[in-house]
């Protein structure tokens, strides 16, 4: 299948998920979508049915509050059953609101504390090249989570250690959770902040999959350095309602009414819709 429509199928689950959970972050879940299903679909190096072995890529997502985004791609390529991802932020339940490594052992870290996440993603990388490893480590990082003074202290480290097995992607969706960046603390010249600290920076349009393929390709040659993707996306993609208002962060319920406009917008018939709400 084109792996656009699978990446409208997983954001219809995402939203499903949501919707049934009465909580989460569904502006941030849908612009992150595209980037972590190639990531799994097309780049990464692992076993869906063994993903504890030692020689695999890494995923961390640090943006940890749009685990429903993993979550949901993980259930596209197999690693978890789809029929699990309605126990979304259920009480015993493993898919938690937030990425829980002691709950479900296939998410690398546990995250929810912005800027803890891309801590550990740099301890993996290094890690890897000490034990002569030769995987790679990709990590997802909210705009808004680039506030965070401990994101720069690992930066500085990342590219001190020539962490060329690393690379950050920045979900730049220009929003975070009360307003615009630029409104809360601004992050531009965002390209020229990497690039101080010894990363070498790729900008691209993190919606469209010739893009995303090209600049995970071209990490992959870069030598002496990490590299971090600064992927202009949407927040709330293929909803128009949710597509540039920061009042879709999070955390909301989405009504029978708003999950029902999202998912006729991202293709999904009525006879669908109404499956998803009583399921």
């Amino acid at each position: 299948m084109d792996i656009k429509k699978i990446a409208r199928m997983v954001s219809i689950n995402s939203l499903k998920m949501i919707f049934h959970a009465e909580s989460g972050h569904p502006g941030g879940v849908l612009s992150s979508i595209d980037i972590i299903l190639f990531l799994f679909m097309k780049e990464m190096k692992y076993d869906s049915k063994d993903f504890l072995i030692k020689e695999r890529d890494r995923f961390i997502l640090s943006k940890g509050h749009c685990a429903p985004a993993l979550y949901a791609v993980a259930a596209e390529v197999g690693i978890i059953e789809k029929s699990r991802l309605n126990g979304l932020r259920k009480l015993d339940h493993e898919l938690q609101g937030h990425t829980h490594r002691g709950a479900t052992p296939w998410v690398e870290a546990s995250t929810g504390s912005l800027g803890q996440g891309f801590s550990f993603a740099i301890g993996e990388a290094k890690g890897l090249k000490m034990q002569n490893i030769d995987n790679r480590v990709y990590v997802m990082l909210g705009d808004g989570e680039l506030q965070e003074g401990e994101v720069w202290e690992g930066a500085m480290f990342a590219g001190h250690h020539h962490l060329e097995n690393l690379c950050a992607v920045i979900d730049y969706n220009k929003m975070q959770s009360d307003d615009l960046n630029e409104n809360i603390m601004g992050l531009e010249p965002l390209s020229d902040k990497w690039k101080a600290f010894n990363w070498h920076v790729i900008e691209i349009d993190g919606h469209n999959f010739d893009e995303i393929g090209k600049a995970f390709d071209k990490a992959t040659t870069i030598r002496n350095k990490p590299t971090v993707i600064i992927a202009h996306t949407i927040k709330g993609k293929g909803v128009s309602y949710m597509e540039g208002s920061p009042a879709w962060h999070g955390s909301l319920k989405l009504s029978t009414e708003d999950l029902t406009l999202a998912l006729l917008e991202l293709g999904a018939t009525e006879e669908e819709i109404n499956g998803y709400i009583n399921e």
